[in-house]
């Protein structure tokens, strides 16, 4: 394979991760409910609880992410995309019509409906992205799934601020804001994201890590702008479309990587790289090393033993039914419950949460939360690659440390304290950005990586799960009981008695998850060992080969 292939295909594999990185910018907008919740409320007349039981069917939308899960290994990525596209534009748009007034309420059922399309329109999305990137990244899986799901938190930040600066926070531009722009990236996703041939050679591996740098160097630039502009606040509506202007350039200045890497295809013409070779799709990097340390075939004893060879281990490709017959599984599944289904209930919750503890605007505090997370997501999939690297450590641990610092948040905000939803919301925006960057590797590396589409959904039924226990039982009941009715219809409740005991009993849900997830790390070291061995062996053998 000449060099100008090489980095054609280089040039592709980046141009597919960049707009792989624009899904991801606009496929948060699940997690924007607060910013237009109270205008449901009203126009509905709704109670608490049933605004949360809205809420819920948002986030039921994902337990549907099966599907594209199952599709994810028989449909093209453009056509998964696609899907997410159609199926988003009409759940938001339906829900910008109610908003908007343009027609009448619809019923509570078939409001429903429309959130649980919606919801459900990101999974389809998420899972063309993260399969298809995981896939062609698979040896830097912490740093792409941090970008890519960091991206994501920055997403409701994204929209909120826009919407602030452009449209003064109407919650019916909002809406479609979140029906149009995603369906617009993805229309646009569809051309380039693919999967790529895998090179082996370590310039291509060294390549990747300053690439990804440069993606991470640049995702923190737009946090820090978003946060900037959340603190400073819009002085005029020239300021605000400078600002608008600015967060597109950033947004759309990764391009930068690829078209450097198009470039070097069309010098580089000529020069052969007969050490670059291409991987088989599902190849774990153990086995690379192991082969490439062979010489000789297997003996005829050794594939008897590996034929009779019936339990799976951890590190291998498992099936669904495998991989649920573990108790790894079930500690990933269930801790995740506890992270994901706790900050869900204080992300649903945030417009009722900042008006019983006095503040009317909670629009800061969304972004917070967006912002915060994105730190959470980068840094812990940077951290946790890192010390995997240097010391074989297992990911679990963030996950643990995330869950402790959690608690630590809930209860602060139970207690009250001046300034808690300012510390609250960055806490929880921290944790669970933690929890969801650090879980996407975790099982791709446990279970491998054969049906990693239908794994990672499965994983994500904890969103409508923990946001039907934690959002919609526990919050939406105890809020209740507490609160007065008002004229109209539908009830509030002002004081800091209104969530205490929901963010309580939520620290100790963290807790548990704490336990979970120090004894999956405890039961999983070894494959961690496993791969921090095979990656330094394997970088031994390729120096000693001259590479």
């Amino acid at each position: 394979m000449g060099f100008s292939e090489t980095y054609r295909f280089s040039a592709w594999k980046w141009l597919g991760f960049v707009s792989a990185v624009w899904v991801q910018t606009i496929s948060g907008n699940n997690y924007t409910f607060s910013n237009y919740s109270d205008a449901l409320k009203t126009i509905m007349n709704l109670t608490q609880l049933e605004l949360n039981n809205l809420s819920v069917a948002k986030d039921v939308g994902k337990a549907f992410g099966l599907l594209a899960g199952l599709a994810s290994d028989r449909l093209p990525t453009p056509i998964i995309l696609l899907i997410g596209a159609i199926e988003g534009l009409i759940g938001y748009g339906a829900q910008w019509l109610v908003v908007s007034q343009k027609i009448q309420p619809l019923s509570y059922w078939q409001m429903c409906i429309f959130l649980c399309m919606g919801g459900n329109s990101t999974t389809w999305m998420n899972t063309a992205v993260l399969v298809t990137c995981i896939r062609n990244f698979r040896r830097n899986r912490g740093p792409v799934s941090g970008i890519l799901k960091g991206y994501v938190g920055l997403s409701t930040a994204i929209f909120t601020d826009l919407c602030s600066a452009l449209f003064s926070d109407d919650p019916a531009r909002f809406l479609i804001m979140l029906a149009v722009i995603p369906f617009a990236v993805c229309l646009t996703a569809i051309f380039f994201l693919r999967e790529i041939p895998q090179s082996a050679s370590v310039a291509a591996e060294k390549e990747e890590t300053r690439y990804l740098t440069i993606f991470n160097i640049v995702a923190v630039v737009v946090a820090v702008y978003l946060l900037a502009y959340d603190l400073i606040g819009s002085a005029n509506q020239v300021f605000s479309l400078v600002f608008a202007v600015i967060l597109t350039i950033l947004l759309a200045s990764p391009l930068a990587v690829p078209v450097y890497s198009f470039v070097k295809s069309w010098c580089l013409v000529g020069f052969e790289d007969d050490m670059e070779r291409q991987e088989p799709l599902l190849k774990e990097e153990t086995i690379a090393v192991a082969t490439a340390k062979k010489k000789d075939v297997a003996t005829a004893e050794e594939e008897v033993a590996l034929v009779e060879k019936k339990r799976m281990e951890i590190g291998e490709d498992h099936t669904i039914i495998e991989a649920m017959q573990t108790w790894d599984f079930w500690l990933l599944f269930v801790s995740f419950l506890c992270g994901v289904g706790t900050g869900l209930a204080v992300m649903n919750n945030m417009a009722q949460i900042g008006l019983a503890l006095g503040h009317v605007d909670v629009s800061t505090f969304v972004s917070l939360t967006s912002v915060w997370g994105f730190f959470g997501r980068i840094i812990s999939g940077l951290v946790s690659e890192y010390f995997l690297k240097k010391a074989g450590t297992p990911r679990p641990l963030w996950n643990a440390v995330s869950q402790i610092l959690m608690a630590v948040g809930f209860l602060l905000m139970a207690l009250a304290v001046p300034g808690c939803l300012y510390i609250g919301s960055i806490v929880v925006g921290i944790c669970y950005g933690v929890r969801i960057a650090v879980t996407v590797p975790i099982a791709s590396e446990l279970f491998g990586l054969k049906y990693y589409g239908l794994l990672y959904n499965i994983l994500i039924l904890n969103l409508p799960i923990g946001s039907f226990l934690f959002s919609g039982l526990l919050a939406g009941y105890l809020y209740d009981a507490q609160a007065t009715p008002t004229p109209g219809g539908g009830n509030t409740c002002v004081g800091s008695h209104c969530y205490r005991l929901v963010f309580i009993i939520m620290a100790i849900a963290s807790v548990i998850g704490f336990g979970l997830d120090v004894l999956l790390a405890i039961r999983t070291k070894n494959i961690y060992t496993k791969i921090f061995t095979s990656r330094k062996s394997k970088k031994s053998l390729t120096a000693s080969n001259g590479q």
